[in-house]
């Protein structure tokens, strides 16, 4: 029965987003604190300087490894959050999906594996974005997670959860769309030979969708930001959106739109092109 258990497809797709999720995590989680640096400014209206400012300061502070700080969050919520989408996404399409999915099929299939995944791993989300913020001293992730629970109750743990389903949702939905469109486009055009798209193929097909998804998302991504850190003074997504637009107009929203752009295009990229190769390798592809 183990055996069985570990040979469904359903949990071979766990373990390989998973490992995607490892990988990119490590390689790219000082682009998330940046990006977090950035954005966490926009209650109070001071500004935190550009990309480099950002950087020279926690490595003058907080020194080299400070670029790393909500790695351990990062990597207990991305690692089975990734493996919570992947899995979810091959249910849905094992069960619901068609062979050649059509752009809204693949936005759908996206985007509901994605409200799973971002539902179910929101409260160490709060705690990532809290870690990388500097602005609270935890002294773990179990600590956090007791702190926020004891002063903010359950609410804190799921501050920004609108706000996050309304960023993730349509970011993997849009993501998976352009993701498969262009991976189509890649298999009509020629550009890879009958055996098909090779690893390279794939991340390009991702680095392509993640910019696209990333830019159309990112006003949601900073109105989460602000509610999980700040959930007692931004407790309605209305309430942040007119905060920055009062205080920084449009170009609010676009803050930290650099570093997460790169952040998500190439974590993104990297975790699909990995996953499309693990399931291939255990014969799922």
């Amino acid at each position: 029965m183990i055996e069985s258990y570990v040979n469904s497809p359903v949990v071979k797709s766990f373990l390989a987003g998973s490992l995607s999720g490892t990988c990119s995590t490590l390689l790219f989680q000082p682009l998330d604190l940046v990006k977090t640096r950035l954005q966490t400014p926009l209650a109070v209206g001071q500004s935190p300087g550009g990309i480099v400012s950002v950087v020279s300061t926690v490595v003058r502070n907080e020194k080299f490894v400070g670029l790393w700080k909500g790695v351990v969050p990062s990597l207990q919520r991305t690692v089975p959050g990734i493996g919570v989408y992947f899995s979810s996404l091959h249910h849905l399409r094992s069960t619901f999906g068609s062979p050649d999915p059509s752009p809204l099929e693949s936005m759908a299939m996206g985007a509901c594996a994605r409200a799973i995944s971002g539902v179910t791993m929101l409260p160490i989300t709060v705690v990532k974005t809290r870690f990388e913020s500097g602005q609270f001293q935890y002294k773990g992730v179990c600590h956090a997670l007791v702190s926020i629970h004891r002063v903010e109750g359950l609410r804190g743990l799921f501050s920004g959860l609108s706000a996050t389903l309304l960023r993730d949702a349509p970011f993997s939905g849009l993501y998976l769309m352009f993701y498969t469109q262009t991976k189509k486009f890649v298999k009509s055009s020629g550009l890879c030979d009958e055996s098909g798209p090779t690893p390279i193929h794939h991340f390009g097909s991702g680095v392509v969708a993640g910019f696209a998804a990333s830019v159309v998302t990112q006003p949601a991504d900073v109105v989460k930001t602000q509610m999980q850190l700040y959930p007692r003074k931004f407790q309605r997504v209305s309430a942040v959106i007119v905060h920055v637009f009062q205080k920084e107009g449009a170009a609010g929203f676009l803050r930290g739109v650099v570093p997460r752009t790169l952040r998500r295009t190439l974590m993104a990229a990297l975790a699909w092109t990995v996953y499309e190769q693990v399931m291939t390798s255990v014969g799922l592809k």
